[in-house]
């Protein structure tokens, strides 16, 4: 397998000068000699025209010769070349790729809506221009295979309640996600000589068929999660009270009172709505 192969062709300036004095000056002569073998002499400088070669900056030219490489061209400027090779420009730029919106399922089969957001540019010119057919075509496709492929690797997200407790989500890991995404992107994206500078996921959420039920679903975990603080938190100010009642010989309570003052506590603060107090003017028992 041949490989790039970098060439410097003649200063561009320099044969736009000759060419342009040989072409102008043959058919100078040509009309004061009176003699047509001048003709040639323009035939052949004006053919010379075609091997004048721009290279702009960031981009390159691939040089065949009757489907021979001959090499590339990436120092940017005016070259001059045989006419008859042929030249083929490729982009060293970096270039952006957002994307369609995939619907694939993640670990855990459910289904899930995901793109990225690619960064890429050409490195090998060789391998673009020969080794695969259409090397833009090729990142759209081998990304989208890259996206279905890590998707089916980690879930969505986290349910410890399940006996799934992962490590690596992709909602929650973006760094290693990234850094998984990058490596097997460049993987298959090598062939084509191509470099990836970044992939990261772009969008990402359930399918709309399981959206509301897996957003319920979040809600409903963090309202028990919030419902486990608050009745953590209402022993603790239970068992205080009791014990600085006790402490301080405020009160002296039997265990039916103390449970009772318990209950009431409890109730009190793992309430949704503010407790309305009664107030006993009586004794106690009463």
């Amino acid at each position: 397998m041949k490989a790039e192969k970098i060439i410097k062709p003649a200063n561009g300036y320099l044969m736009l000068l000759l060419t342009l004095t040989l072409f102008i000056g043959s058919i100078v002569f040509s009309i004061q000699q009176g003699n047509p073998i001048y003709l040639i002499l323009t035939a052949i400088s004006f053919i010379g025209f075609f091997g004048f070669i721009l290279v702009n900056p960031n981009t390159s030219k691939v040089v065949l010769l009757f489907g021979k490489y001959v090499g590339t061209i990436k120092e940017n400027g005016l070259y001059w070349a045989n006419p008859f090779f042929t030249k083929k420009g490729i982009s060293l730029r970096a270039s952006n790729f957002d994307s369609e919106r995939l619907k694939v399922n993640d670990k855990l089969g459910n289904p899930i809506m995901i793109s990225t957001i690619l960064v890429w540019r050409v490195t090998d010119t060789y391998k673009a221009a020969f080794d695969v057919d259409n090397y833009e075509n090729f990142v759209r496709v081998q990304t989208d295979a890259a996206v279905r492929k890590l998707a089916s690797m980690y879930p969505y997200d986290n349910f410890a309640d399940e006996g799934h407790d992962e490590d690596i989500t992709l909602r929650s890991s973006v760094n290693e996600v990234s850094e998984a995404l990058e490596k097997e992107i460049e993987e298959r994206l090598s062939i084509a000589g191509i470099e990836v500078l970044e992939a990261r996921i772009g969008y990402l959420a359930y399918a709309q068929e399981i959206a509301s039920a897996m957003l319920k679903r979040q809600q409903a975990t963090a309202i028990v999660a919030a419902r486990h603080k608050i009745v953590e938190g209402a022993v603790s100010m239970v068992e205080m009270a009791l014990t600085e009642l006790s402490k301080k010989n405020i009160v002296d309570l039997d265990d039916e009172r103390k449970a009772a003052m318990v209950s009431n506590l409890m109730v009190i603060l793992c309430g949704d709505k503010e407790a309305t107090p009664i107030v006993n003017t009586g004794t106690l028992n009463h």
